[in-house]
């Protein structure tokens, strides 16, 4: 007997264990990510490599992470979220702990780069889809206190895997960080499931109403006393032929959102790479650059609570996309103006300004997606939303080092092209 369904998101009780659940699957997935980078200098200098080989561990982890997020929501739609999240977690630390025994750089690139990444991207889409289930006045709240993870995992972990690396080397570390990255399971088993009205009907359920034949609910019993395996693959068919689960990548609203995202993904992912660079080469010191991105984490963990908070507001409620849009447009104004500023002091706003909005955007992309297709295809859609972060994350940055180098050139043809 199937469960009674809820006739809304609870917004309360068990979704804030829910919350926190999410809040720890982005520290162990997100920040560290982050954290991979720390690593660089060792794998450099053990494995005789430059840097631009050594940086495609953290592209390729990245890229698996949003690349298999429609594999995640799909284990979670048809399995459970549970049961994707422990499998992450599995995966992700066995990568890790596979990569303290690496030899070359190409067993990082599979270990810590692509089995890693399979991994994160099991618990990530499905754990952030479980807090849109359990909330709706103050799903932004909720959704910014979770995404907030990510920046406070980046500052509590990044010293700490630093520290590892001078006690036990960065094998000893990575060890460690296997270790870590098996809470994954714990968070999964947090995961608890709810069934909404607005939830597609299962298989079992489906076979509960009336307007389904006498014969064919006597067959398919008859099938399920004789093989739980056919029973169950049956129900999977019956699924698949009954709804349409990507029916949301038709609706006008998604392909927008879909487009903006693609973009912004594009645009904004290179400044966490060469912004130290670029501070370095206007005469910045390297300990101010090294605060500037400090300033940036702490100030996108602000932007996370607080926009969150702010478009939960009644009268910010029903425009959380012109919200969105406008957190995207500032972090796209910010990159104009970063040409322009050749000076710490003008560079702090600087990291102030973007990191906000950062975190802003960053919280309303589950938010938005939600308002859009609905609770019912939110892990799904979150799937295809992340997933078209993938070739932006892997290859913007040598996209933005390449323009880079031929600016001087452009700006030349450009000032030739307005004198004639």
């Amino acid at each position: 007997m199937a469960s009674p369904r809820r006739p809304g998101p609870p917004d309360g009780g068990w979704g804030w264990m829910i919350v926190a659940g999410c809040f720890l699957v982005t520290i162990c997935t997100r920040a560290v990510t982050r954290c991979i980078s720390i690593f660089f200098v060792e794998f450099q200098a053990y494995f005789g490599q430059d840097y631009a080989r050594t940086a495609w561990i953290h592209s390729i982890v990245d890229c698996a992470t949003m690349l298999c997020a429609p594999l995640g929501s799909l284990i979670s739609n048809h399995v459970s979220c549970q049961v994707g999240i422990m499998l992450g977690g599995l995966l992700a630390s066995a990568g890790l702990i596979l990569s303290s025994f690496a030899t070359s750089l190409e067993h990082l690139y599979l270990s810590l780069g692509v089995l890693t990444g399979l991994g994160f991207a099991l618990c990530y889409s499905p754990a952030i889809a479980m807090v849109g289930k359990y909330f709706n006045k103050r799903k932004a709240l909720a959704y910014g206190i979770a995404m907030s993870g990510s920046g406070i995992g980046t500052f509590i972990l990044a010293p700490v895997v630093q520290l590892l690396i001078e006690q036990f080397s960065w094998r000893g570390a990575l060890l460690i960080l296997g270790g870590f990255v098996l809470n994954l399971c714990v968070c999964g088993a947090l995961m608890r499931p709810i069934a909404l009205k607005e939830d597609r009907k299962t298989a079992p359920e489906f076979l509960e109403q009336d307007y389904v034949p006498k014969a064919q609910k006597r067959d398919l019993k008859r099938v399920s006393v004789c093989s739980p395996l056919i029973k169950a693959w049956s129900h999977q068919c019956l699924c698949y032929c009954s709804w349409k689960e990507y029916d949301f990548l038709l609706m006008p609203g998604f392909m927008v959102l879909a487009v903006s995202v693609l973009f912004m993904a594009y645009g904004c992912s290179p400044l966490f790479v060469y912004l130290v660079p670029y501070a370095l080469s206007v005469g910045v010191s390297h300990h101010q650059a090294a605060f500037l991105m400090s300033i940036l984490g702490v100030i996108d963990i602000i932007g996370n609570v607080t926009f969150g908070w702010l478009t939960d507001r009644r009268c910010l409620k029903k425009h959380r996309h012109f919200c969105y849009l406008f957190a995207v447009g500032m972090d796209g104004l910010c990159c104009l103006f970063l040409p322009v500023l050749h000076n710490f002091p003008l560079l702090v706003p600087f990291s102030f300004t973007f990191g906000y909005f950062d975190g802003a955007y960053v919280t309303l992309i589950p938010v938005v997606t939600a308002d859009v297709v609905g609770t019912s295809s939110l892990s799904s859609a979150l799937g295809v939303v992340y997933f078209l972060h993938a070739i932006p994350y892997l290859v913007s940055p040598p996209v933005a080092g390449q323009l880079t180098n031929d600016f001087p050139v452009i700006l030349w043809l450009l000032q030739s092209y307005l004198l004639v």
